[in-house]
């Protein structure tokens, strides 16, 4: 057996902002919202984002996302991410990925590689 992630979180103090720009980036849902900050959802092999209230500055963003299309070129899925609020950093852009910022301004990388939606399934 082995573990896998059930949720990456985001301290924020743009939850609402924060979540509603994830779940058009990711195809994702609101999966719950309570004190806690704002879940959200997507495949069921992916795990939950919690984007949870907070006025501290961390600075630089310790965790990160990698994105990869899976139904369109590179450059469409970057003009589909820039749409509801991303924006292009200036880090020059590799070849391979861009990076970008979301709307509180955490980077994240928009791969070249094109992944499909759902994982097929392996056995060892």
């Amino acid at each position: 057996m082995v573990s896998r992630i059930s949720d990456l979180i985001d301290k924020t103090p743009g939850s609402a902002q924060l979540s509603r720009f994830w779940c058009k980036a990711l195809g994702c849902e609101v999966s719950a919202t309570d004190e806690t900050g704002v879940a959200i959802s997507g495949a069921s092999n992916a795990p939950t984002i919690l984007f949870e209230p907070s006025s501290d500055s961390f600075g630089d963003n310790s965790l990160h996302l990698d994105l990869c299309p899976t139904d369109r070129s590179q450059a469409d899925e970057l003009e589909r991410l820039v749409a509801p609020g991303a924006t292009k950093t200036d880090v020059v852009p590799s070849g391979s990925w861009h990076v970008l910022a979301d709307p509180d301004g955490d980077k994240f990388c928009l791969m070249a590689k094109r992944i499909p939606a759902e994982p097929e399934d392996f056995h060892d």
